[in-house]
């Protein structure tokens, strides 16, 4: 594999002679398999057989390499060179490929053993199996409390059985004007579940939750955000169906569209999940369920397109994976919405909100205008409770206008 990157034959003679040929070989195999380029390949392949070469004149093994070793390395060849940030990029990377093949035993995660850290431990448990919530929520209520604990208890000890209304109430009085109606919101109900938690357990003598403010749900105080058909229509033209990215994200962006996908969902999308056969997509919705939707037409070729001329060869059976390398699947929602932010401003369009869900909220008001009921757009949005629907109430304005009444003394 190091032929691959390497075109001059006494460099390539050097790197087959090192002491970790055999390693720094096969991990040239996996910098081609994630679709590294030829310089930036050969960069970490040099960086791994400087590695090699500093462990073999001190007679250390592969098998003997730590991470204080590894940070002695850096110190010493900072000292030596004028070290790229590539090649300390490139040394990491070597790293993890040793550890995921088993060369190298993978670093335990640091556990905080302080109280803090206790408390968080056995709260995350709760959440994670008794609770069944997902990753990301159990990482943001975790957060909140960690917020709210530390703020009581500071670095010192911490007796639960101490805590009382005037904390939650202080704590929310002080912080929830500072952080946003939606972040209030989502801190509330996270201290709600940590009381419950703590009164399940049997730490607090008194149900703490029930004197946690409710923080007020202005759904139906604004308009949901939508943009003009004539501007999904220009976010979608201004893709550049020529290019590799371009059909990857044009792909994306009609998802968002056409089928109001949120953006988990786009993410969380594989390749079993299109039955090009039947015509029909399975989405995997919020709340672990899984909807069958059918595939239109347009949706369809926009994805045939991006998987046969656009889609890298990679491990990951997602559909939609990173162009460059490392090849892999999109990290989460934030880059699907830095991928709306993009197509948006190539367009010129500065709408208020601009994240994927104005894809999500354009189709809900588009479906009213042309006629639809709030039940069929409940159904093709897979709410589970119509009260979810109802705020696009508001923009149905042929209904609307059958409620108006004539104004006093006006043309009728």
């Amino acid at each position: 594999m190091l032929d691959q990157f390497f075109t001059h034959a006494a460099t390539l003679e050097r790197m087959r002679a090192g002491p970790w040929r055999d390693h720094v070989s096969a991990f040239a195999g996996e910098l081609l398999e994630r679709g590294h380029t030829q310089s930036t390949g050969e960069e970490y392949l040099r960086a791994a057989d400087r590695l090699s070469r500093w462990c073999h004149r001190r007679r250390m093994d592969i098998y003997d390499l730590s991470e204080t070793q590894f940070a002695t390395f850096l110190r010493d060849w900072r000292g030596r060179n004028q070290r790229r940030r590539s090649d300390s990029s490139g040394l990491r990377r070597f790293l993890e490929y040793l550890r995921s093949t088993g060369v190298l035993p993978t670093v335990p995660p640091i556990v905080d053993v302080g109280a803090l850290g206790q408390v968080m431990g056995k709260f995350a448990q709760h959440l994670t199996q008794e609770r069944g919530l997902k990753r990301t929520t159990v990482a943001s209520r975790l957060r909140m409390i960690r917020w709210f604990l530390a703020a009581r208890f500071g670095n010192g000890p911490i007796p639960l059985q101490t805590l009382s209304p005037g904390d939650i109430i202080g704590f929310l009085r002080r912080h929830a004007p500072t952080i946003g109606l939606a972040s209030a919101q989502l801190l509330v109900c996270a201290l709600r579940t940590f009381c419950r938690w703590l009164r399940l357990r049997g730490d607090v003598a008194v149900d703490l939750a029930a004197c946690v403010p409710t923080v007020p749900k202005r759904r139906f105080a604004t308009l949901p955000r939508a943009l003009p058909t004539t501007d999904v229509r220009r976010v979608l033209r201004g893709c550049d169906r020529a290019s590799v990215t371009g059909r990857r994200d044009y792909a994306v962006l009609l998802l968002l569209a056409r089928l109001g996908l949120r953006a988990g969902e786009v993410v969380a999308l594989t390749l079993d999940d299109i039955d090009w056969r039947a015509g029909q997509i399975t989405i995997r919705s919020k709340g672990g369920r899984q909807d069958p939707l059918p595939l239109p037409q347009d949706v369809g070729a926009a994805l045939a397109a991006y998987l046969r001329r656009g889609r890298p060869i990679c491990k990951t059976r997602r559909v939609f994976v990173s162009i460059y390398a490392p090849r892999r699947e999109f990290a989460g929602s934030s880059t699907v919405a830095r991928l709306v932010r993009r197509a948006l401003d190539r367009t010129g369009l500065t709408p208020p909100c601009r994240g994927a869900h104005i894809f999500r909220h354009s189709l809900a008001t588009e479906l009213l205008r042309r006629g639809a009921s709030l039940s069929e757009v409940c159904e093709v949005l897979r709410h589970r409770r119509m009260s979810t629907t109802q705020i696009y109430a508001k923009v149905d304005l042929a209904a609307l206008h059958m409620l108006t009444q004539p104004w006093p003394g006006g043309a009728r």
